[in-house]
């Protein structure tokens, strides 16, 4: 694990970056105090990346979750009650890994996934701009399309122009500058700037320009353009920032409810995550998710022990640790010690960086998931990819997380369903020179399901009198009940057509009307399975 320190420690401090804002911004968003975005932040950094075995994956408090939180902490009646559900939620998620159920992350289209990405990328930048000019009237962390004031992403930006900040827009623009410079030409040019990571580099010149400026009316930044976090009187105001659950509510049905959906909603969010992150891997590690399921679990029963809002692994922290070279789990590790010590330690220099200079590091990182590239790769490969590639985009851009997902992953099954409607057969058909009788040739597929039933029901009724059927099931694995109905249904109705019918199986040639059902017969036998 310390053997790539040297590429973990520079992208650590950019994840910590990128996350800083993200866990104070989603807990807002929450409804919830501020400091339990920064505990789930700890956790899911230190706890969760010891336990998983994820090598870039980053966990922390998610925006996906940000909603369930603030109708729960409402109807629950308070925050002590939501932390007994999160902890519950954990232990169901500990049951979720022991019963494997990992493997569902795996059954997601690649596409679905690729959009998800770009579509999270797409957020971040539209999410980003009004911070990036000064513009603060939500939360860094809330994702979603529509807002609770009843604006929604579109407006937030037309808004922006109303209440633009020329001190928070000019050292954002210094800060992109210097991230693309580093990205483009220093970051090659010595160790040193691969050691010391361009975010770092803007992030202090935003403080230093805050500091040199703040008594300025129209060059300096307003305290509400920067990063606030709960800054302790004394030792024991800092332990009183912690919260517990109150276990005497562990009875109420309502609970339970909320633990379940807390459970089965960061779950796979997770699973969606590691399935993205390992494709980003350029190393192409595979996640072993039913660990990464315990891990989480684990991380939620501590985080909601000690007043933390729950957990999952996040996209926008795992593209960023990987997009700044991250090259073991040390680097989320890293980045929650960080998050840890300098809460402790250096609250008030926090809260000196201007939230503008993390919105041009959170657009950068947004480009990089929605390169326009992404779109023509995916256009190239045809609409069958294209097609809930966008749809998942869409869904997310204008909705969020899990619908534009569900909506990704229903086209992809329309797609395959279309296309093995279409697969489930070949025909050849020719005539007969000396006789003018029409022969037909049907090779059936490896697998032929009740999907297939249409397509070779609508073959079948257009055969006409008189005419030869040559059905060749020898490449035929799987034949659904419902087919070998329809097809011995066939035989009797060819009689009274006058219609020849050949089956062709690895076991011979069947000509005999007779023998038809005796051979289907044989096939349910044989628990639907043409054997070799």
């Amino acid at each position: 694990m310390f053997k790539h320190l040297k590429s973990d420690l520079p992208s650590s401090i950019v994840v910590f970056f990128v996350a800083l804002p993200l866990c104070l911004g989603i807990a807002l968003a929450s409804g919830a105090p501020l400091f339990s975005g920064l505990i789930a932040g700890i956790v899911g950094g230190i706890v969760v990346g010891a336990l998983s075995g994820s090598s870039l994956g980053v966990s922390g408090p998610a925006a996906g979750l940000s909603a369930i939180v603030l109708v729960a902490i409402s109807s629950l009646g308070g925050y002590e009650n939501l932390l007994v559900a999160v902890v519950l939620g954990g232990v169901i998620q500990l049951l979720f890994g022991v019963l494997k159920a990992g493997i569902i992350g795996y059954y997601f289209p690649s596409s679905v996934i690729k959009g998800m990405l770009t579509g999270i990328g797409i957020i971040i930048i539209l999410k980003q701009i009004p911070h990036f000019f000064g513009y603060d009237a939500d939360p860094v962390g809330d994702l979603a399309f529509a807002q609770v004031d009843g604006r929604n992403t579109f407006t937030e930006i037309a808004r922006v122009f109303d209440g633009i900040s020329l001190g928070a827009t000019l050292i954002a623009i210094i800060g992109m500058a210097i991230l693309v410079l580093w990205e483009a030409v220093l970051g090659n040019k010595g160790k040193v700037f691969k050691l010391v990571q361009g975010p770092l580099v803007a992030v202090v010149l935003g403080i230093l320009y805050f500091v040199f400026t703040q008594d300025s009316e129209t060059w300096g930044i307003s305290k509400e353009h920067l990063v606030k976090v709960p800054v302790p009187d004394d030792f024991n105001s800092f332990i009183g920032q912690f919260t517990f659950p109150n276990f005497k509510v562990i009875g109420e049905p309502q609970i339970w409810i909320t633990a379940f959906t807390i459970a089965l909603v960061a779950s796979l969010e997770t699973l969606l995550c590691v399935e993205a992150t390992d494709k980003l891997d350029p190393k192409k590690r595979t996640t072993p998710t039913n660990r990464e399921l315990f891990a989480q679990g684990a991380g939620n029963i501590i985080s909601g022990m000690i007043g933390g809002l729950p957990v999952t692994q996040v996209i926008v922290r795992s593209s960023a640790n990987i997009q700044s070279g991250g090259q073991t789990k040390m680097s989320a590790i890293i980045h929650g010690f960080l998050l840890l010590i300098s809460v402790i330690l250096i609250p008030n220099v926090l809260n000196l960086i201007p939230l503008s200079v993390l919105a041009a590091v959170l657009l950068l990182v947004g480009y990089k998931l929605a390169k326009p590239a992404t779109f023509k790769r995916m256009w190239d490969l045809g609409w069958k990819q294209f097609l809930p590639f966008i749809i998942t985009i869409v869904g997310i851009v204008f909705t969020d997380l899990l619908i534009g997902i569900s909506l990704g992953l229903a086209v992809g099954i329309v797609v395959i369903l279309i296309k093995n409607y279409q697969n489930s057969h070949f025909l050849h058909i020719r005539k007969e020179e000396k006789t003018g009788q029409e022969v037909v040739k049907m090779t059936l597929a490896e697998e032929v399901s009740f999907i297939n039933k249409g397509a070779i029901l609508k073959e079948l009724n257009k055969l006409g009198d008189d005419s030869f059927l040559e059905i060749d099931v020898r490449k035929t694995r799987y034949l659904d009940h419902d087919i070998i109905e329809i097809l011995d249904d066939f035989g009797y109705k060819a009689n009274d057509k006058n219609i020849d019918v050949k089956i062709i199986s690895e076991r011979g040639i069947i000509e005999n009307p007779k023998d038809y059902e005796m051979f289907f017969n044989q096939e349910k036998k044989e628990n639907l399975k043409v054997t070799r």
